[in-house]
This record gives structure tokens, C-alpha cells and sequence, in this order.
């Protein structure tokens, strides 16, 4: 996959930038005119450049952004919902095209951090919570206007509003399609941090940084025990949660861990 950068005139047309700084990997929705309202090809691009990110092993962190500083997404591209999702048909194929980037992104062995400037609405707040973390600025933000467009959305779309803020603050969401602000979503679990306007990039730099420099082994097995733990007793994969926490302590990082804190050192992780 060829990666645009965020700073190539050349690709000031592409919907989907993409950057690598470092061991981040940075994924930007670029359709400021419209706030960032994604589109069925912007899901099928996003999709691509997460796939990369998860194959390149010098990648260990995946932040999301938005163009600009109005949006991070403003939602799904309503202009589009004419032709693209006129019928129930329509629809479906409409979802099964862009499920693509939402298991990649849900289902990515690499933390995924979202990190919000302005509307977070719809579609986009769902990208956002298919994130394992979310950091916005006090401008920002957040709802789900579902029920002002006649849109439904099935259980494997609400759950993760549903585990962040519980059936009732969710249908409070849903059922009025208000928006919520930083604070009232920090207040709720939507997001981890907010931060001011101009203090968001260089923290989300340092946590994203931070969460680098940890052992890849010990992040994967923190996140698929969560994951699955949320999940009914019933639906939990526990070969997969003992073979993640296995691995950890079978690993050249776990060594790596023991030595570098009886050395008082910085330990060098590798993944392996």
C-alpha cells in the first residue's frame, strides 16, 4: 500500500491520510469541507491503511484524527445515503462493504487512541468508540442523532456505548439524538481525557509514546482479557485469554522486564 503523508500537496484530494512517526502510526479523515463526514470509500481506504499499520511490526500505537479543527468525524456522508443507502438492501450491502475497517479497527492487536477536535457525531462517534481510547478537547462534542434521520442501528453497533455508559445513559443518548460535551462525556466513560485545544497534540504524542515503549505482549493480553471479559460468561474466549497471558510470561520481554528493573534501567521491549 502506497501511505500518503499528512504534509504531500499531492495528496490533497485523498479522503484518508496516513503517516508514520516513529512507532505511531497516524490515520487522518481528511474531508474538512464536509467536517469530516465519511463516505463508503473513505471506510474501504481507512480499512487499507489500518491493515498496514497491524503488518508492519515497527507500529505499535494507532492514532486516529480528524482534519482540522472542527471535526474529528461529523458522521457518515448524508449526501451519499440517497443512492448508497436508499432500501434495506442497499444498506446491508452498504455495512457488509464497511465492515472491513470497523473489525480491523475493533479487532486490532494495537491500541488504537482517538483523538477528537470538535464534532464527534454518528458515524464517528461509533469509529471513535470501536477505539480502545479516546482523548479530546474541551470544544468537542459527541452524539448519535439516529433517531433524527430514522437510522437503527443493530447490537454489535451499540454495544460499545452500551459497556462505556450503560443501557440508560445510552438511551438517553439515543433516544433524544442530543449531543453531549467534553466534560458530560469524560463524566459518562466516552472519553479518557480532556485536554485544551492546544494541549491535545503534544499529549496524545506523549501517552501514545508512552504506551510505545511498553511490552507489546503485556498491552495485547490487557486488551483481549478486557475485551472478552465484558462479553456474557458464556461468549468469552478463555483459550484465547489464557494463550495471551501465556505468551507473556513465555517471552523474551518478560526476561527483558525482570532484568532491566533489578538493573534499574529502561527496558528495551521488542514484542517477542
Amino acid at each position: 500500500m502506497t501511505t500518503e503523508t499528512l504534509t504531500n500537496d499531492a495528496a490533497a484530494d485523498s479522503k484518508i491520510l496516513s503517516k508514520k512517526l516513529g512507532a505511531v502510526g497516524h490515520l487522518v479523515f481528511n474531508n474538512p469541507e464536509k467536517r469530516n463526514a465519511f463516505s463508503l470509500e473513505m471506510s474501504l481506504a481507512a480499512a487499507d491503511v489500518i491493515e498496514d499499520f497491524l503488518q508492519d511490526d515497527a507500529i505499535r500505537v494507532i492514532v486516529l484524527s480528524g482534519a482540522g479543527d472542527k471535526a474529528f468525524v461529523s458522521g457518515g456522508d448524508i449526501s451519499k445515503f440517497e443512492k448508497a443507502r436508499a432500501t434495506k438492501e442497499d444498506v446491508d450491502t452498504y455495512n457488509r462493504t464497511g465492515d472491513r475497517f470497523r473489525k480491523l479497527l475493533k479487532g486490532s492487536a494495537k491500541p488504537t487512541i482517538a483523538m477528537i477536535r470538535g464534532y464527534c457525531l454518528g458515524g464517528g462517534m461509533a469509529i471513535a468508540l470501536n477505539c480502545d481510547l479516546r482523548i479530546c478537547t474541551e470544544e468537542s462534542s459527541f452524539g448519535i442523532p439516529a433517531a433524527k434521520l430514522g437510522i437503527g442501528y443493530a447490537a454489535d453497533r451499540l454495544g460499545q456505548l452500551v459497556d462505556l455508559v450503560g443501557p440508560s445513559a445510552a438511551k438517553d443518548l439515543l433516544f433524544t439524538g442530543r449531543r453531549c460535551n467534553a466534560q458530560e462525556a469524560l463524566r459518562l466513560g466516552i472519553v479518557n481525557y480532556v485536554l485544551p485545544a492546544g494541549e491535545l497534540e503534544a499529549f496524545v504524542e506523549s501517552y501514545a509514546g508512552t504506551i510505545a515503549a511498553n511490552a507489546p505482549l503485556s498491552i495485547l493480553a490487557s486488551k483481549r482479557v478486557i475485551d472478552e471479559y465484558v462479553k456474557d460468561a458464556d461468549q468469552r474466549d478463555t483459550a484465547l485469554t489464557d494463550k495471551v497471558v501465556a505468551d507473556c510470561f513465555a517471552s523474551e520481554d518478560y526476561v527483558e522486564g525482570r532484568r532491566a528493573f533489578m538493573e534499574k534501567r529502561k527496558a528495551n521491549f521488542t514484542g517477542r
